[in-house]
């Protein structure tokens, strides 16, 4: 089987247990592979397992993210639509975020140029839907912040109260509020 077909479980694997945490053992267990088989797959191990994951959130975020927020519409639908996909990664709020799993412990220093490449690609692409709608660039770019650090801040409450109504609130009202000007609004405000 191509490597690619134990994503789901490495995915699985980090969100519960975080990077420090999935061992090899625990690995081998979920994916059925011997740990020969999974060097097999990942002559780099855990850290080429993570890569692989990464590689795949990151086509995902293409696929489902930035073609949500450059497809035809207003940026309201467009962002209506991300939330739409987020909510779909996300089970509802039931599942962590994996960039918010591999900024702790000792994952971080090994991968935060990967995740913030990816956080960053996510931010500008919310501030330019905002601005084709008209809004001022600075402004966007805050907003697609904005955004962000209430869709992560939410999954964390949600994983927290083991709750996913705050996450599905925040999707549920996220695209109107990042569309709703706010005259006079400072960079401070």
């Amino acid at each position: 089987m191509p490597k690619e077909t134990y994503i789901p479980y490495l995915i699985r694997l980090f969100r519960q247990f975080g990077y420090d945490g999935a061992t090899l053992s625990k690995i081998s267990e979920a994916t059925g592979l011997g740990k020969a088989s999974l060097y097999h797959h990942f002559p780099g191990g855990k850290d080429e397992m993570v890569e692989t994951v990464l590689d795949f959130l990151q086509e995902w975020l293409a696929q489902n993210i930035l073609t949500a927020l450059t497809s035809q519409g207003d940026a309201l639908t467009r962002l209506q639509l991300m939330c739409e996909r987020l909510s779909e990664l996300y089970e509802g709020g039931h599942q962590p975020c994996m960039s918010a799993i591999l900024l702790m412990g000792s994952a971080r220093d090994i991968f935060h140029t990967r995740v913030n490449a990816l956080f960053c690609v996510w931010i500008n692409a919310i501030a330019n839907v905002l601005i084709e709608g008209g809004m001022d660039e600075e402004l966007a770019k805050y907003r697609g912040e904005d955004a962000v650090i209430a869709i992560q801040g939410s999954l964390i409450l949600s994983q927290g109260l083991n709750d996913p109504s705050p996450f599905m609130r925040v999707i549920k009202q996220l695209p109107r509020q990042l569309c709703t000007p706010k005259p006079g609004l400072q960079k401070d405000d």
